[in-house]
C-alpha cells in the first residue's frame, strides 16, 4: 500500500523469515556460526535459544541458503508430534521410503533410518536434523531424540542434530531425567535483543534492501522503537510497518517519534506516553518531595521543646545557618512547549531572533523576510544537523514537533557539546541535545547580514562586488597579505582559495561558493555585532 509512496519495491518489515533481509549483529552471526559448526563437525547436539522474536528461525532460514553441497537437512517445525510421527517426520524430510506397514512403528522407522544414515555416511554425506521449536518437544520424544544419537560409525556420528527453541529449551534439558541428553550439548548459545545501536542499522539495512534510497524514519523514530520494541527484531518489524503505513495516510514523508509511538500503542492495545512525560511525572514527585521537606523545615522550630531562656541567649550569638533550597527539577521539553501555545508561534520566534539581532519585529506588518530585508538582513531557509548550524554559528528558529505532531518555532541562542539554550516565548530552557533530536527533524531559520545586495552562487568566471568579498575574506583567513586593489574576478588562484576553505570546514568541495560557503565564511570572519551560537555548556535548571 505505502510502497510506492516512499519510493520502496516491497514492505521492508514483513514478519516473513526473509533471509535476504537478515541483518548480522555480532550475536547473530556468533549464532551463524554456531549453527555453521554444528554442521561441519561431527557428533552430539547443538542449542539455539532466544526470546520470541529475535530471530531464531531467520537465522536458521539463512543458515539453509548457506548449506555445502554435501549436506542433506532434515528440518522440523513443528515437534508437538509422538516419537513415531516425530521420525516419520524425519523420513520424509530425507526422502526415505517408508513400507505401509512400518509408520507407526519406532523400531522400523529407526532402522530405516540407520540403513539411511549408513548408506550416506558411505556416499560421503553429512546428515544434519534441525528441530525448530524445540521446547515444545515432549520427553520422550527428546529421548527418542537422544538415541538417534547413538546412530554412528567407530569414527563419527551419523547424525548431527541442533535443537532450536525458546528459553524454556534450557529449562526442559536441566531436568534430571534428560540428563544423559543434556550431557551430549557440544555448544550452547543464547540469541539476545538488539542494542540501540543495532536496532538503528537494523531499520535503515532492511529499508535499504527494499529500496530505499534515504532515512524513512527520523534519529528520534528510531530511538523510540528501540525503546518501545526493547530491541526485539519481531516487534521492530510490526511497529515500523505500522508507523510507515501511518505516515502513509498522514502523506509525511518521513516517519516521526510520534508517529511511532501511536503505531505502538495500536500494536500494544494502550495508550505509549513519550519518555518525557515519565521524566515530568518523577520530576514532580521531586518537587513534590522537596516542598514537603521545606514545609516541614520550617515547622520544625515549633514543635520542638523549647530551651531555658539563658540557653536561647547564648544561641543567638551563634549566625543562623539555614540550608539552601534544592533548585528546582529541570522542565522537560515537552512540557516547556505545552505550556503556552503563544509563545511558539512563528511571530514569537521572529520577534525573538530579530531581537538577537538588535532588531525589532512588528507582527502583522508585512512578511518577517520581507521586514528583514528592510534591515539588511536575509532569511535563509535550510534543512540540516546541530553540526550545520554550528558551522554557520548564527542564532536559529527551529521547528519542533511534540507528541501530539502539533509544530513550535523556538529560537536556538546556544549550543554546547551536551546541551543546547532556547528561547520559547519571553523564557529560556536548557535542553539536553539526546532530548531535542527527540523535537527537531532538521528544519531550521537563520538571518544574516550579507557583504552585498546580490545573492547568487559564486563560480570561475563571475565578476562582482561579492567575488571581492569573497576574495578578501577567503585571503583574510589563510593570512595572505591584503593586496592594493582586491580583484573582483573569480579565476583559478580564487577557486583553489574557496576549495581549501571547503575543505578545512568539511563542506562540499566544489569550488563553488554557494549559499552555504558564504553563510560559512561570514561566521568565520565574525563581523562586529553580530550574534552568535555561543558555545557554552547549558547550566541546570530551567
Amino acid at each position: 500500500m505505502y510502497t510506492s509512496f516512499f519510493g520502496l519495491n516491497e514492505k521492508p518489515f514483513a514478519i516473513t523469515p526473509d533471509p535476504r533481509y537478515l541483518y548480522l549483529s555480532e550475536r547473530h552471526t556468533e549464532a551463524l556460526a554456531h549453527l555453521a559448526y554444528g554442521i561441519s563437525e561431527a557428533g552430539g547436539f547443538i542449542q539455539l535459544t532466544g526470546e520470541v522474536g529475535t530471530g531464531k528461525t531467520t537465522v536458521l532460514r539463512s543458515l539453509l541458503q548457506q548449506l555445502p553441497p554435501h549436506c542433506d537437512v532434515a528440518l522440523i517445525l513443528n515437534p508437538r508430534v509422538t516419537p513415531a510421527e516425530f521420525l516419520l517426520a524425519i523420513c520424509d524430510e530425507l526422502h526415505v521410503q517408508v513400507p505401509e506397514g512400518s509408520a507407526n512403528s519406532v523400531k522400523a522407522l529407526v532402522d530405516l533410518l540407520t540403513h539411511y544414515l549408513l548408506d550416506a555416511h558411505g556416499r560421503g554425506r553429512r546428515i544434519v536434523l534441525m528441530v525448530d521449536e524445540a521446547q515444545n518437544l515432549d520427553p520422550d520424544v527428546l529421548e527418542q531424540v537422544r538415541l538417534l544419537t547413538n546412530l554412528e560409525t567407530a569414527t563419527q556420528k551419523l547424525l548431527q542434530i541442533i535443537l532450536i527453541g525458546q528459553p524454556e529449551l534450557r529449562e526442559v534439558l536441566s531436568k534430571p531425567e534428560l540428563r544423559q541428553l543434556a550431557q551430549r550439548i557440544t555448544g550452547r548459545y543464547h540469541l539476545e535483543a538488539l542494542r540501540k545501536g543495532e536496532t538503528i542499522a537494523y531499520i535503515r539495512h532492511r529499508a535499504r534492501i527494499a529500496g530505499a534510497t534515504r532515512d524513512l524514519f527520523t534519529a528520534g523514530a528510531q530511538r523510540e522503537i528501540h525503546r518501545l520494541s526493547n530491541g526485539v527484531p519481531r516487534i521492530i518489524n510490526v511497529v515500523a510497518d505500522r508507523a510507515l503505513l501511518g505516515a502513509y495516510t498522514r502523506e509525511e514523508p518521513i516517519v516521526t517519534g510520534t508517529l511511532v509511538r501511536r503505531a505502538a500503542s495500536e500494536v500494544y492495545g494502550r495508550p505509549v506516553l513519550a519518555p518525557w512525560i515519565r521524566l515530568l511525572a518523577i520530576g514532580g514527585a521531586v518537587a513534590g518531595a522537596a516542598l514537603l521537606a521545606v514545609v516541614v523545615w520550617r515547622a520544625l522550630p515549633a514543635l520542638v521543646q523549647r530551651e531555658p531562656e539563658a540557653s536561647i541567649a547564648a544561641a543567638t550569638d551563634a549566625p543562623a545557618t539555614r540550608p539552601a533550597p534544592a533548585p528546582p527539577p529541570r522542565v522537560p521539553l515537552g512540557a516547556a512547549l505545552a505550556r503556552d501555545e503563544t509563545a511558539t508561534t512563528m511571530d514569537a520566534a521572529f520577534t525573538s531572533l530579530f531581537s538577537l539581532w538588535g532588531a525589532e519585529f512588528q507582527p502583522g506588518a508585512g512578511l518577517a523576510c520581507d521586514q528583514a530585508d528592510a534591515r539588511g538582513l536575509s532569511c535563509v531557509w535550510q534543512r540540516g544537523s546541530l553540526a550545520q548550524l554550528k558551522l554557520i554559528n548564527r542564532p536559529a528558529i527551529l521547528s519542533l514537533v511534540d507528541d501530539q505532531g502539533s509544530a513550535h518555532q523556538v529560537v536556538l541562542s546556544e549550543i554546547g557539546q551536551d546541551g543546547a539554550k532556547l528561547i520559547i516565548g519571553s523564557g529560556k530552557t536548557n535542553v539536553p541535545i539526546g532530548e531535542l533530536a527527540d523535537f527537531w527533524f532538521g528544519e531550521f531559520l537563520v538571518l544574516w547580514r550579507p557583504q552585498t545586495n546580490a545573492l547568487r552562487p559564486l563560480r570561475a568566471g563571475m565578476r562582482g562586488d561579492d567575488v571581492r568579498w569573497l576574495r578578501q575574506g577567503l585571503e583574510q583567513l589563510g593570512g595572505l597579505p591584503a593586496s592594493a586593489e582586491t580583484q573582483d574576478y573569480f579565476d583559478a588562484e580564487l577557486q583553489q582559495l574557496v576549495e581549501s576553505f571547503q575543505r578545512s570546514r568539511r563542506l562540499e568541495v566544489d569550488g563553488v561558493a554557494g549559499l552555504q560557503t558564504q553563510l560559512v565564511l561570514d561566521s568565520a570572519l565574525g563581523a562586529p555585532g553580530t550574534p552568535t551560537l555561543a558555545h557554552a555548556e547549558p547550566q541546570a535548571g530551567a
